[in-house]
C-alpha cells in the first residue's frame, strides 16, 4: 500500500521545491507532500498537503503516476505522483522558513544539473519524465547504501489513482515480481 504522496508545482520556469528538516531526503530540495491520513484519497491527501505547506491551491492537480523504491533488497516503498502549476506571474514570496523546512523556488535547469547533488537524486529523472510524456508512470527506483542504482518507468493506467481495488492488485502484482528477481 501506498501511504505517501509528492507533488511538484511549476512557474514558469521555476518549480517550489523544499529543502526538507526531517527524514526522509533531509537537507536535500524535493516536492511537496506527505502522508495519507486515514480514509483521505490520495487526491484528497495532496491537496491537504499543498494546504498544510503551501497555502497554495493550484487549479490543475494532475495524477502523473506514482514513484516507487525498493532499498537494499529489502523496503519497498512508494508515493503518488502530482504535477500542478501557477502562472508565470503568481506571487509566492520564497524562501520561506516552514515546519517541514525551506520553500524555494528553484529553476529547472539547475535541478537538472548532473551536477547537483542537493536535490532528492531520484527527482531530475522523474521531473524530466514528467515534462516529456504525458501518460502516467511507475517510476520504480532502486537504491543500494543510499545511492540510486537504476530508475525504470512503466506505463500504468492512470485509474490507478482512484481505483482502490486496481491498485491494491497492481501493488501486489509489482511487490511479487521485484521480491523475485
Amino acid at each position: 500500500m501506498l501511504i505517501y504522496n509528492i507533488c511538484y508545482i511549476q512557474r514558469g520556469n521555476e518549480v517550489l521545491l523544499l529543502n526538507r528538516e526531517k527524514l526522509s531526503w533531509m537537507g536535500c530540495w524535493n516536492g511537496i507532500g506527505g502522508k495519507l491520513e486515514t480514509g483521505e484519497s490520495p487526491r484528497e491527501s495532496m491537496e491537504r498537503e499543498l494546504a498544510e505547506e503551501t497555502g497554495i491551491t493550484p487549479k490543475d492537480l494532475t495524477f502523473k503516476g506514482i514513484v516507487s523504491w525498493m532499498v537494499d533488497r529489502t523496503r519497498f516503498g512508494g508515493m503518488y505522483l502530482y504535477a500542478a502549476s501557477v502562472e508565470e506571474s503568481f506571487t509566492y514570496d520564497t524562501p520561506m522558513k516552514t515546519d517541514e523546512g525551506i520553500l524555494d523556488w528553484k529553476r529547472v535547469d539547475w535541478i537538472m544539473d548532473v551536477h547537483n547533488q542537493g536535490v532528492a537524486s531520484n527527482m531530475p529523472q522523474v521531473l524530466q519524465g514528467m515534462k516529456s510524456d504525458m501518460h502516467c508512470y511507475d517510476y520504480h527506483c532502486i537504491f543500494e547504501k543510499g545511492k540510486l542504482l537504476n530508475m525504470i518507468a512503466i506505463q500504468i493506467d492512470p485509474a490507478l489513482e482512484w481505483d482502490e481495488v486496481q491498485r491494491e492488485v497492481y501493488l501486489e502484482k509489482y511487490a511479487v515480481m521485484i521480491h523475485s528477481s
